[in-house]
């Protein structure tokens, strides 16, 4: 194939099925940040690949999607040790997104997001720390999921932040999506006859929602309505009573300790050439200190304790994924850098919790796609998966029309 959307740094690796079952005749493509037998991961960065050798074995999670019938295909680009919410690589280039091919694509899962989208692979498997599956679908016009913490193994994974790191997924439909998850998390157990949940116990995050630009707010609203999960069916809360900005200060505390502890003898050691920002954010994460770290995470416990008792078992958090459409390519540092701070206090609120969250496609705003949240409880990942493709598929499919985009040269 022909990389027109610059998704791949290796396009042509390949690994072919070792079993059948749910994913049987699907292909999908990896972040390069998973282990593989033979590949050396570059983590988006030269200096990570120039320091690191080649992997004995594949990461645990890549054997068990071959185990279910998938084949491999394909490398994709991420951020620079998937410290970005942007995907523009100072070093190897912008993954175009095939849904608004003048904005960036989002990472760090940049380059997954745009194999899902632009149709070159039926699924992406890319990472989730803060945000990093479920933005790129989201400005990339795709499903997406952060499963609950430690719902499937991180093994033979480059790690950012181990308290908040997943493995996510995304596809641009809700049923490979569930059917993905039912390898990695149900042991290929078929869905069909399983009844979902949720439809009763919808909780509209006012918090969340007032960060959205209006004419986003104005769409998803529209496009939930539209569907049958409209506010008539559910209820306005506070999700963060403390405010979204302290929950967001607590999860960069925790995320940014974790970080230099996990990296930052490499970095003392090889000072690896960063691009733009990533640099920055490493030198933040060096000056934190155990005290602040230890506090903040006293601060996660009550937290996720708070979100068990407004989810429980039965309940949904419906909140944008994102406050805007993707921003343009090569919009300011600043622009972009409070653009981060405004996503990040929606998406730590899975993040801090350690919940499910499934992203999904949810209209345009000025031709540009918008996307709108679940969360539900812990371990609730596969009912919430269910629920999203019951969804989806009753509703009505001219709302979920793709437009034509023009592909690159």
């Amino acid at each position: 194939m022909v990389d027109h959307w610059h998704a791949y740094v290796n396009e042509d690796f390949a690994a072919g099925p070792s079993g059948t079952g749910v994913l049987q005749g699907r292909t999908f493509a990896v972040k390069d940040v998973f282990g593989l037998a033979g590949w050396t991961n570059t983590a988006g960065n030269p200096d990570w690949h120039r320091t690191h050798g080649p992997s004995a074995a594949n990461a645990p999670v890549i054997d068990l999607l071959l185990g279910q019938g998938a084949r491999l295909r394909g490398i994709t680009h991420t951020d620079e040790l998937m410290f970005s919410l942007n995907g523009e690589n100072h070093h190897f280039g912008t993954p175009v997104n095939p849904r608004a091919v003048d904005r960036i694509p989002g990472g760090s899962s940049s380059g997954s997001a745009v194999a899902a989208a632009s149709g070159t692979a039926d699924f992406a498997v890319g990472t989730d720390t803060g945000g990093s599956v479920r933005i790129p679908s989201a400005y990339c016009g795709v499903f997406g999921i952060r499963p609950s913490h430690g719902a499937v193994p991180m093994g033979g994974v480059i790690p950012l932040s181990a308290s908040f790191d997943t493995v996510g997924w995304m596809a641009s439909g809700s049923r490979t999506l569930l059917d993905v998850g039912l390898a990695l998390l149900g042991g290929g157990t078929a869905a069909e006859g399983e009844e979902p949940g949720f439809g009763d116990g919808l909780l509209f995050a006012a918090d969340a929602w007032s960060l959205a630009e209006d004419a986003c707010r104005r769409q998803l609203l529209a496009w939930l309505a539209a569907a049958g999960a409209g506010v008539d069916r559910g209820e306005w809360v506070t999700a963060a009573p403390e405010g979204l900005p302290v929950w967001f200060d607590t999860f960069r505390t925790i995320q940014g300790y974790e970080i230099w502890r996990e990296h930052g003898g490499w970095i003392g050691r090889e000072r690896p050439r960063f691009g733009p920002g990533i640099a920055e954010r490493f030198a933040w994460s060096a000056t934190l200190k155990q005290g602040d770290y230890e506090r903040r995470a006293e601060d996660r416990l009550r937290i996720r304790a708070a979100m068990e008792a407004l989810l429980g078992r039965g309940r949904l958090l419906v909140v944008p994924t994102l406050p805007s459409v993707a921003p343009r390519i090569g919009t300011s540092g600043d622009a972009l850098e409070q653009l981060r701070i405004r996503t990040m206090q929606l998406s730590c609120i899975a993040g801090l919790s350690g919940f499910p969250q499934v992203t999904v496609p949810a209209g345009e705003v000025g031709g540009v796609p918008v996307a709108v949240s679940f969360i539900a409880g812990a371990g609730m990942d596969l009912p919430l998966l269910r629920w999203v493709d019951r969804l989806v598929r009753t509703r009505p499919k001219r709302s979920l029309a793709r437009p034509s985009r023009p592909r690159p040269a």
